[in-house]
């Protein structure tokens, strides 16, 4: 049976459950450290944020070695446990990828630092000057599953932000994550900064996990990023503030005008570049006028590619004789593979389309490849989710990728955040007031 931290969060009966006694307290006391150790940046310079941040890019390099051994062990852990294709991918670490999370950290450190950033300001009739401010949101948890790499992404961003950060990455990821929050740690305390500023609370739990979700006044806000069971139980059980990320039933949409070639080229990427990733496409959507020029190729370049396709009745009946196309059912419309499977269906309207993707949409990423710019419009517009390409892939649904550096996750919620959540979505705002002996008239 596969373990995945949304077990770990659940196991032993519905919800998240309760954190023993002294679970919570050791939790709290991480968090009280934590809290300590975030305040030593409200005065750090940029200077000194970026030196640490290429420090911690160094420091991941010149430990490759023991990470990647470490995250053999996991990989191992995980065949037995039955992970899929697509969550092992997402485990993986090779000195490449180690390579890419440390490029990433050096390219945070190249972004303007959002803190002390004048959001707005103005000097009213009584001559009070007001500035509102970005300033650090303190603690920043976060609840993760399988995703080695979101522990570095979530340690550089929290820095360069001003915060602390506790990490729960879960049992799959456990030995990679305990190597890479060691380097981590040790590299922060040779830049004279305070290692308690990247915690984990791994060694705790799932009690550890419930315990982080409870820490409310310690913790400031709890980022979870995963399956969309561990989400809804942070969600559903936290007494911290929770950002709500979310799954990725991402849909790409193929109007009537599209260029066939490009499509084809466009749609292949979104699906089979990388299939266990949260801005893959799962469904594919095909306005009638379209389909009988565009799906032959398109389904040809699928099946041979691997991918495992279900289609309505009509994406059957234009499917060459060499590939498969299973008869879809609304259980594929609603489902986040992230594997090699794609739902494929005709419409015939770009209105048809829009009502699918509003009813099974999960709110993450949708595409429409469109040489019509009214459409493209009408799309933009009537699309309800975090991001919307037109004639992109939904890849590019991703902090780096749309300049933010590495991000935190992609929420799917509307309040304060939404989309690829980089430096500023870690920060909150304060009002600054500055008067000369005023007082409220009464």
């Amino acid at each position: 049976m596969t373990t995945t931290l949304t077990e770990d969060l659940t196991a032993g009966g519905a919800g998240a459950g309760s954190a023993g006694d002294d679970v919570a307290a050791a939790v709290r006391d991480v968090a009280r450290r934590s809290q300590v150790a975030s305040r030593t940046l409200a005065t750090a310079t940029r200077a000194t944020k970026d030196a640490a941040l290429h420090a911690l890019a160094d420091a991941l390099e010149g430990a490759a070695d023991e990470i990647v051994t470490a995250n053999a062990d996991d990989l191992a852990r995980g065949r037995e446990r039955g992970l899929s294709d697509g969550l092992l991918d997402r485990l993986a670490l090779t000195p490449a990828r180690i390579g890419a999370i440390a490029g990433a950290l050096r390219e945070l450190a190249g972004l303007p630092d959002p803190v002390g950033e004048v959001v707005r300001g103005q000097t009213l009739p009584n001559g009070l000057r007001l500035r509102q401010l970005r300033v650090p949101m303190g603690v920043v948890g976060m609840i993760y599953e399988a995703r080695p790499n979101v522990t570095v992404d979530a340690a550089g961003l929290a820095l360069k932000s001003g915060n602390a950060v506790i990490l729960r990455g879960g049992s799959a990821a456990a030995s990679s994550n305990a190597v890479i929050v060691d380097v981590l740690r040790r590299a922060l305390e040779a830049q004279g900064l305070p290692a308690d500023l990247v915690q984990t609370i791994d060694a705790y739990g799932r009690p550890g996990g419930v315990a982080l979700m409870q820490a409310r006044g310690l913790v400031d806000v709890l980022v979870p990023r995963g399956g969309a069971d561990l989400i809804r139980t942070v969600v559903e059980s936290s007494t911290v503030p929770v950002i709500e990320t979310g799954v990725g039933n991402v849909h790409v949409y193929v109007d009537a005008t599209a260029d066939v070639a490009n499509a084809v080229e466009i749609v292949m990427n979104a699906k089979t570049q990388r299939v266990g990733v949260c801005n893959a496409a799962e469904t594919l959507l095909v306005h009638a006028d379209a389909a009988e020029a565009f799906l032959p190729a398109a389904l040809a370049a699928l099946g041979g590619a691997g991918v495992v396709l279900h289609g309505d009745a009509r994406t059957v009946a234009l499917a060459p004789e060499s590939v498969e196309v299973l008869p879809a059912t609304d259980a594929d419309w609603g489902t986040e593979y992230l594997a090699l499977e794609l739902a494929v269906r005709v419409v015939d309207s770009l209105d048809d389309a829009i009502e699918h993707i509003h009813t099974w949409s999960s709110g993450h990423t949708e595409a429409i490849l469109t040489r019509d710019l009214a459409a493209s419009e009408r799309f933009v517009a009537e699309v309800d989710s975090a991001a919307v390409m037109v004639n992109a892939s939904t890849r590019f649904t991703d902090g780096g990728e749309l300049g933010l550096g590495a991000e935190i996750g992609i929420s799917t919620q509307k309040l304060h955040a939404r989309g690829p959540m980089g430096l500023a979505e870690l920060t909150t705002t304060k009002w600054v007031v500055h008067g000369d002996g005023h007082v409220r008239p009464a």
